[in-house]
């Protein structure tokens, strides 16, 4: 199995080291698109033990409206009472940023959500967990069904104990940026779905088939393997080769979501000058 040496990284076993460290906050964010309840289900059947549980749905996004695609950002202020419920802090001079790993059981599709959206928000110290659940499973790391407590954040103004987002605008482009900004000399826009959507032969969930003009196709999954461990950096390194001296990386998907999954990729590559369409091609057709 590969091994990974990078911040936003974790092998199972070094988890495991940190299984109980106050310091650290785990968060399930396993999810089926095709049954949106599964996820909380297995969660609440069983999960690594002191993990919460966020729901892409219910959580880690915002209503749908007419544009802003299938899987609009969540309302930041929700999502920072909510990650303060559970013990996700922000650096203050009295104390250290609180370290998330974030894990899932579909090669990273939403814990790479929550990873982004952190970092999005501020904050760095966030990891993916390589091998997802079914690694640590088989690793014969413990698990239980234990709903661990959430503070009530109203309870708890203090800084020392809260998430303060520091929104990084510079990480995201809307329609209008990706509209005039794709054929621009040195930049690269990232088409991040199958080659199948990519192409329009097939498309499952949105009402137009096809792809943005000008985008180059890089399926999220290709970066790690069937089990869920990412490739090695200098095979990540590879995978990116053609595109390495971009100014400028704009990723989408179909909906925001596994674009995440290859925008990590590029920073495992070395490739910091990444920026998520977050509304991705389900917003991109509603205009």
């Amino acid at each position: 199995m590969p091994m990974i040496n990078h911040p936003f990284v974790v092998s199972a076993q070094s988890l495991l080291d940190n299984i109980d460290n106050p310091q650290v906050v785990i968060i399930d964010c396993r999810f089926s698109l095709a049954d949106s309840q599964l996820g909380k289900q297995q969660y609440q059947n069983s999960h690594i033990s002191n993990a919460y549980y966020l729901d892409l749905n219910l959580d880690l996004s915002s209503s749908v409206t007419e544009h802003g695609g299938r899987h609009p950002l969540p309302n930041i202020n929700e999502l920072s009472q909510k990650l303060s419920a559970i013990g996700v802090y922000s650096q203050t001079s009295q104390s250290q940023a609180t370290f998330v790993v974030a894990y899932d059981d579909s090669r990273f599709a939403f814990a790479s959500r929550l990873w982004w959206l952190l970092r999005y928000l501020g904050h760095e110290k966030v990891a993916v967990l390589d091998g997802g659940f079914a690694g640590w499973l088989s690793s014969g790391y413990p698990v239980n069904n234990n709903i661990p407590e959430r503070q009530n954040p109203s309870s708890t103004p203090n800084l020392n104990s809260s998430f303060i987002p520091k929104i990084q605008p510079q990480m995201m482009v809307d329609f209008t940026t990706v509209k005039t900004r794709k054929d621009l000399s040195g930049v690269t826009l990232v088409d991040s779905r199958e080659r199948d959507r990519y192409l329009g032969i097939k498309e499952p969930i949105d009402k137009i088939a096809g792809h943005i003009p000008g985008a180059v196709n890089y399926p999220w999954q290709d970066v790690s393997d069937a089990n869920g461990y990412l490739f090695s950096q200098d095979k990540q390194q590879q995978h990116w080769q053609k595109i390495k001296d971009s100014n400028e990386v704009l990723v989408y998907c179909g909906s925001g979501v596994t674009a995440c999954v290859n925008i990590l990729s590029l920073e495992l590559a070395g490739i910091s000058n990444t920026k998520l369409y977050a509304g991705s091609w389900s917003d991109w057709i509603s205009y």
